[in-house]
């Protein structure tokens, strides 16, 4: 049965820093990745909440609106969760573990989200813009406090 628990959402700063990261690592900027990594010892968690959210909506099971799923959809969801588990006893290990999980992410996007011709920094970007604005929507600035406006390059 598969875990159908609403995820907690990542504030604003934890989903910047984890797409930070996932994006010097992508662009095989190391220096700048460990500078994220120093910056944030709590990074591979970080990373693995972010894949968590790109994972599971890639994954999951159709709605019954969609029709009865097939068998290969109930294959796929089983992969992700695997997947995820995977990452989350991998994060376990320490902070040492950051690039290997942003890689396994970076792949994972390769594979299921970025078309022919895209390239897979656009679609970190866009997963960003997906993920900061659902974290602003979840942790609004407190009332009088001046907004903040987040560009994702």
């Amino acid at each position: 049965m598969p875990d159908t628990t609403p995820l907690t959402p990542m504030t604003p700063h934890a989903a910047i820093s984890a797409f930070n990261y996932l994006r010097a690592v992508q662009a095989d900027d190391i220096d700048t990745a460990r500078e994220f990594a120093a910056a944030e010892p709590q990074m591979p968690e970080l990373l693995v909440d972010a894949a968590t959210r790109i994972v599971v909506p890639v994954t999951a099971l159709p709605g019954p609106e969609a029709g009865e799923p097939c068998a290969d959809t109930f294959a796929l969801e089983a992969l992700g969760r695997v997947f995820v588990a995977s990452l989350r006893i991998w994060a376990q290990t320490g902070p040492d573990a950051a690039e290997g999980i942003a890689r396994s992410v970076i792949d994972f996007a390769v594979q299921f989200l970025t078309e022919d011709h895209e390239d897979v920094a656009d679609t970190l970007r866009q997963l960003e813009a997906v993920g900061v604005g659902q974290a602003l929507d979840a942790h609004p600035a407190p009332a009088g406090s001046h907004p903040v406006r987040l560009t994702v390059v």
